[in-house]
């Protein structure tokens, strides 16, 4: 295989693949390799086989109806913001061409011993149980406080500052009650403990911002969901790279990395693998393929996959939800999610449900301190569990042209795996990701046969 690339890529992971699909279309020659034998690293979706193989290779499995290939479990437990950037590279790029969506049903929140549904609109925020009457008035005048500020308006600003005033401020301001600032911290701007707020308010204002235009999006919820499982995504992005001349190899395990001196200075050269070597003056890869050049960050997530055979209680049925539980309800410093999905995502056989639920560990028993979703989510057929350290990189690549992607955190969508795809672009080209409308498919073979 003895060849010269622009880019290695190690794993693939969602990570890997969005670069690896986008530095394609820039016209880089990328060689993609995983030595796993499916696509996705740890933001795969497993058959029935994969998934017991992985977390109870020892154990018996339950009789489970459908096929090994009809159900796709998720290693993550994360769902897109409909208006979030994820959305926006797959729209840019066209990976949408390959992914069908469908949205996520409704959004609750744990308080005061039960859930309740996360108002989608006014109508909903006028019927909710979260607040009393009095108390919806104080929260309808603070989100039209947040749709209505301009920078360049200081009518709007309320003599309130984003970039001086702490969040907790703002709230005071508008004498928001504390379950109401539990509510709109960690289910709308989605932050998972409380540190947000002592910091400045822009942040939390922009996240709000964003729950609330991707809700106005599709309606019911913020969030949408691929067909198949996340797993989807990456496979995405890695057939966008290969129809730009992309080249892949599964199921190859790295023999040997290759590096050179320059100026003193190790720098990465290439890989040897059974296809023999390859030569590149950068790599993209996952911390696994450099367990040296990363550290953890202190922090560790524990994921439970229940499966299920019926919804969960007091949702009205819904085929799909995600669920918040706010530290301080259950006495913890960080929030508990859970992402629930159904056969209508193609993910389970009819009749069946798959919940994830994960979580920062915070005691030497992590098993328990997921005691309360499961308290949520009724009995199970079976629950699957998993505990990941996150790792992040040591340096920042550029001196030794070793970029390496960060762990997939506990959050409940994919905005900070965004950050780190936008911030190892950066590294690696010196510019920011502005991203160029794709051509369609039309366009494309239009494009192919002028070319030819």
């Amino acid at each position: 295989m003895d060849e010269n690339y622009d880019v290695i890529v190690l794993g693939t992971g969602l990570t890997e693949c969005v670069l690896s699909g986008i530095l394609s279309v820039e016209g880089k020659k990328v060689l993609h390799i995983d030595r796993q034998d499916f696509y996705g690293g740890e933001s795969a979706s497993l058959n029935l086989s994969q998934l017991y193989g992985k977390f109870k290779p020892t154990s018996q499995k339950p009789e489970l109806r459908g096929r090994d290939r009809d159900w796709c479990v998720d290693l993550i437990p994360k769902f897109l913001m409909a208006n979030g950037e994820l959305t926006n590279i797959l729209v840019h790029t066209d990976v949408t061409r390959y992914i069908e969506f469908k949205q996520i049903s409704g959004s609750y929140v744990y308080r005061g011993g039960k859930i309740s549904k996360v108002p989608a609109n006014e109508t909903e925020a006028l019927k909710s149980s979260l607040m009393g009457i009095f108390e919806k008035r104080r929260m309808k005048g603070f989100l039209e406080f947040i749709q209505n500020y301009d920078d360049d308006v200081p009518s709007t600003h309320q003599g309130l500052n984003l970039d001086s005033n702490t969040m907790d401020e703002v709230y005071n301001y508008f004498r928001l009650e504390s379950g109401t600032k539990d509510f709109i911290g960690h289910a709308m701007a989605l932050w998972s403990t409380d540190d947000y707020l002592k910091e400045v308010a822009r942040p939390t204002y922009e996240r709000i911002i964003l729950y609330v235009q991707s809700v106005a999006k599709y309606g019911k919820s913020p969030y949408i969901y691929p067909l198949y499982g996340l797993g989807e995504l990456p496979q995405g992005f890695a057939r966008l790279s290969a129809i730009y001349g992309g080249t892949y190899m599964l199921d190859t395990p790295i023999d040997e990395v290759l590096y050179k001196e320059v100026d003193g200075v190790s720098k990465f050269d290439g890989v040897v693998t059974k296809e023999g070597k390859a030569k590149a003056p950068i790599v993209i890869a996952d911390p696994t393929y450099f367990p040296e050049k990363v550290k953890k960050t202190g922090q560790r997530v524990i994921r439970a996959m229940c499966i299920l055979d019926h919804t969960i209680p007091g949702t009205n049925d819904l085929d799909s939800i995600q669920i918040i539980i706010p530290q301080n309800q259950v006495g913890r410093k960080h929030d508990i999610y859970i992402a629930v999905v159904s056969d209508v995502h193609c993910v389970v056989p009819k009749g069946y449900y798959l919940a994830i639920v994960s979580t920062i560990i915070e005691t030497d028993s992590p098993h328990v301190e997921l005691e309360p979703a499961f308290k949520l989510l009724g009995s199970r057929v079976d629950t699957l569990m998993g505990i990941a350290d996150i790792y992040e990189p040591i340096n920042d690549g550029t001196s030794d042209g070793i970029y390496i992607s960060k762990s997939y955190d506990a959050s409940s969508h994919f905005e900070t795996t965004t950050d780190d795809i936008k911030d190892l672009y950066f590294r690696i080209t010196g510019k920011p990701l502005v991203l160029t409308k794709r051509p369609n498919a039309e366009e494309e073979e239009a494009n192919a046969g002028v070319a030819a």
